[in-house]
């Protein structure tokens, strides 16, 4: 068995680019501190209207290096075709145990593209099933336990239960977008989709929301299906 590098965060995304749009900002953050970050894709997106799948595995590569990402793996399941199936849940548990995380991300649920949703549900049970021992994948990695799972925001404006300032880092996160030539730029003879209509901004103007409302220029916003412990409130607890 191949020793895998240890991460302190790891984020699922259905397809390349779901992770940077909702968090590119909080990943560029806390990569810049020393921590490592892990994104995987379940698929390829072979479906989309623009590009294909070797031009957006490029440009995945391009905008993970923007961000500091240490790894990132595609597990190649089929595009709208994220379904709840054993097979999927034990492979991105394999990707679990292989990494041992601290913090796991996926997409929140409620979302216009169905493959988002589906991600969500797929992460939910392999995030569960990673850590029981008796839980058979492949490699041979121990169980893993991380701590929690978050959600980050793809499509829409829901009111988010915590948020992370990210205006240091949101020239960084316009940046690793803009690798995205082939999903936000539109090209001659290319499909004219939502995403080549001035999406990238109306990303950056909803963290410019979110921010404003916490008292900072841009933050992302996140969504937890648990309690989110307070340790030190006020800074003086032992």
């Amino acid at each position: 068995m191949k020793e895998s590098i240890k991460l302190d965060i790891l984020s699922f995304g259905a397809h390349a680019d779901d992770v940077e749009i909702g968090m590119g900002g909080t990943i560029a953050k806390y990569a810049a501190k020393g921590r490592k970050i892990g994104i995987c894709d379940l698929t390829e997106a072979e479906l989309s209207s623009n590009g294909t799948t070797e031009l957006r595995r490029k440009e995945a590569s391009h905008a993970a290096g923007i961000l500091g990402v240490s790894v990132r793996e595609t597990l190649g399941f089929p595009d709208r075709g994220l379904f709840l199936k054993d097979d999927y849940i034990r492979k991105t548990a394999h990707i679990i145990r292989k990494y041992k995380p601290d913090i796991i991300f996926a997409p929140y649920s409620e979302d216009r593209h169905p493959d988002h949703g589906n991600c969500s549900r797929i992460v939910e049970e392999a995030f569960f099933s990673a850590g029981i021992k008796k839980y058979e994948t492949e490699g041979g990695y121990q169980p893993h336990k991380a701590s929690r799972l978050f959600y980050y925001i793809i499509n829409g404006y829901h009111k988010p239960h915590f948020v992370i300032d990210a205006s240091s880092y949101i020239e960084q996160k316009a940046k690793a977008l803009n690798a995205y030539k082939s999903q936000f730029t539109k090209s001659e003879g290319g499909a004219d989709t939502p995403l080549v209509n001035g999406y990238i901004e109306t990303v950056l103007a909803r963290e410019r929301m979110f921010g404003q409302a916490a008292g900072v220029m841009y933050a992302e916003g996140f969504l937890t299906r648990e309690p989110f412990l307070v340790h030190d409130l006020l800074g003086d607890e032992g």
